[in-house]
């Protein structure tokens, strides 16, 4: 899908890591969320409160998922799950689109 119809935005920006990692948030008529993001190179170690799926537009960027310990290697187009309640690591090797969604 390259595009969401019948959508509401949140004008303001989720912004982390100093500006590195921003994102807006994307309501759907059913109530649920994603968001659409820009991660600049760097390292990062986020949490979750729900299921969350990432989904790699394009990009270059490894993700250690929780209990793992070899990294997953995305460039291009991807994707990777983690669980409600967990940390996971990215390391971003260059300008990465995303788009997170929340279970």
């Amino acid at each position: 899908m390259s595009q969401f119809d019948n959508v509401s935005v949140i004008k303001k920006a989720n912004v982390y890591f100093d500006g590195k990692v921003t994102s807006r948030a994307v309501i759907f008529p059913d109530g649920t969320k994603k968001t659409l993001g820009i991660m600049l190179p760097g390292e990062y170690e986020f949490g979750t409160d729900t299921t969350e799926i990432m989904e790699i537009l394009a990009g270059d960027l490894k993700v250690l998922l929780p209990g793992q310990t070899e990294w997953i290697h995305i460039q291009g187009e991807g994707e990777f799950q983690v669980p409600a309640n967990e940390k996971f690591k990215l390391v971003v090797s260059e300008v990465t689109d995303y788009v997170c969604s929340y279970l």
